[in-house]
């Protein structure tokens, strides 16, 4: 299917308003270009009240901002969200729409967590603190009024890395029962440059350039990209993890990495609903003041989460 025409608009706007010549990003200029993208999210989701907190993380206090749908109980499903930007850049402010729609679609009560960032942070810090922020949430569920025995685990872009190498360690971790893991336009390989990857290296909302600075902000000079932390895609115990909502978007550069994440979790007997969205970019889920597919997949995660919480 051909690039949807309101996404080539957007693509187009965003070429005319980029520099020529395009050069490494400065972390700075990251965090605003993802802070001003971000702006085009859309939520419908007036009935969601928030409460600030911290959380204990392996460095320090952790920011979370807990969201709760009006309609819910006082045991409610539990949504451990973690935001996108490259590890890089986001937070709860750039998210809290995105968090908010996630919130009143699933009907979970939702914790969106602010992570330790690179490169003040490089790794393993983000994925120790999302693990730790995870079993944070599970010992904590009643206190936040969350069914720890119906808790999902998710994130967009580079946030649904964390939360699918969360899921991989959640394995080995007792007492933790993770039923679904919510994966939208996940960043999973950085061992191999995918076919989708080449295709869309330019001109598709996230290039090339800013994913190899990210990177190289995010890892330690001579790590192995292929260890399962940073590239979840190469995991090879993948039997046992919970439910996979997956969602892609076929002008996506990470577009090929989720459709085979989606599709090792089947071989390996893993529950799948996987979705790759026609005519789609990256991070189309969080532009619905442009994008009318926003809206839609949004509501559509909210129908296969609400299914993967009654289970």
């Amino acid at each position: 299917m051909p690039l949807d025409p309101l996404a080539r608009r957007l693509l187009t706007m965003m070429a005319a308003a980029a520099p020529q010549g395009r050069s490494r990003p400065s972390v700075e200029a990251r965090r605003q270009s993802l802070a001003k993208l971000m702006q085009f999210a859309r939520t419908d989701a007036s009935d969601v009240t928030t409460a600030d907190g911290t959380l204990p993380g392996p460095g320090g206090e952790l920011p979370y901002r807990l969201y709760s749908p009006a309609s819910v109980g006082d045991r409610a499903p539990g949504f451990v969200f973690f935001h996108g930007g490259g590890l890089v850049a986001g937070s709860i402010a750039t998210h809290d729409r995105i968090a908010a729609a996630l919130a009143h679609v699933t009907g979970c009560r939702l914790v969106s967590v602010d992570y330790r960032l690179a490169p003040e942070h490089k790794f393993p810090a983000a994925v120790v603190d999302a693990i730790a922020a995870t079993e944070w949430v599970a010992r904590q569920a009643p206190s936040l009024g969350i069914d720890a025995e119906r808790l999902v685990v998710g994130g967009d872009s580079a946030g649904a890395t964390l939360a699918a190498i969360v899921c991989q360690e959640a394995i080995q971790t007792a007492g933790l029962s993770i039923v679904a893991q919510c994966l939208i336009c996940p960043v999973l390989d950085f061992e191999e440059i995918s076919p989708s990857r080449e295709a869309f290296a330019e001109g598709h909302l996230i290039d090339r350039v800013t994913i190899e600075a990210d990177l190289a902000d995010y890892l330690p000079d001579g790590i192995d990209t292929a260890d399962p932390r940073i590239s979840p895609l190469r995991a090879t115990r993948l039997a046992g993890l919970p439910t996979a909502i997956i969602h892609t978007a076929e002008f996506d550069p990470m577009r090929d990495e989720g459709n085979a994440y989606a599709r090792k979790l089947l071989a390996a007997g893993v529950a799948v609903e996987h979705v790759c969205h026609d005519g789609m970019v990256h991070n189309f889920h969080a532009m619905g003041t442009i994008l009318p597919q926003a809206q839609l997949v949004l509501s559509q995660i909210g129908e296969q989460v609400r299914r993967a919480v009654e289970k």
